[in-house]
Parts: C-alpha cells; sequence; structure tokens
C-alpha cells in the first residue's frame, strides 16, 4: 500500500471512530491533520477504542501529548546524529 492510500485509509479510520464516539467528523479531520501520519493516527485510534473519552478537550489532550512524543523523538534523533557526526570529527 502506498504511503498516500495509508494515510487516507487511517484519516477515514479515525474520523469514523471519533463519530462513533459522537463528535464531529471536522474534529476527526483536524486530529488526523494535526497528527501527520499513519502510524500517530493508529495510536489515536488505540487510545479511541480502549479509552473511549466522553469529552472533545480529552482527545485533543492525547492528540498533543502524542504530537509532542514524536517531536522529543525528532529531537532525541537529530541530537544523536549531532553527537556522532561530533565524534566523527573528533576520531579523525
Amino acid at each position: 500500500m502506498d504511503t498516500r492510500n495509508e494515510w487516507a485509509k487511517n484519516k477515514n479510520e479515525l474520523v469514523n471512530a471519533i463519530k462513533h464516539l459522537g463528535f464531529p467528523a471536522e474534529l476527526g479531520e483536524e486530529i488526523a491533520k494535526q497528527l501527520g501520519s499513519p502510524k500517530a493516527m493508529q495510536r489515536m485510534m488505540a487510545y479511541l477504542y480502549n479509552v473511549q473519552p466522553h469529552s472533545a478537550e480529552l482527545i485533543v489532550d492525547e492528540m498533543l501529548a502524542i504530537c509532542s512524543d514524536i517531536e522529543r523523538w525528532r529531537e532525541k534523533k537529530e541530537s544523536e546524529a549531532a553527537n556522532a557526526a561530533y565524534t566523527r570529527m573528533l576520531n579523525e
């Protein structure tokens, strides 16, 4: 499955999960856009299916937590790459 199809499939599933909980589809669309990746959307769907939050605030809080985790992971990888480059420079 190509990336675009995978993204669309996960977005649709996320929107449907949010609608199933009684929230508007537009909330699901915005959540999907903010999460940005199929893996993040899958993580959000796991939260929705397991917790079944009763407020939009809880959904948005989880989305922000997922986005924060992703950003921390990116920063960690950037730091590791910079440290590796610095170590290579010192060893040469």
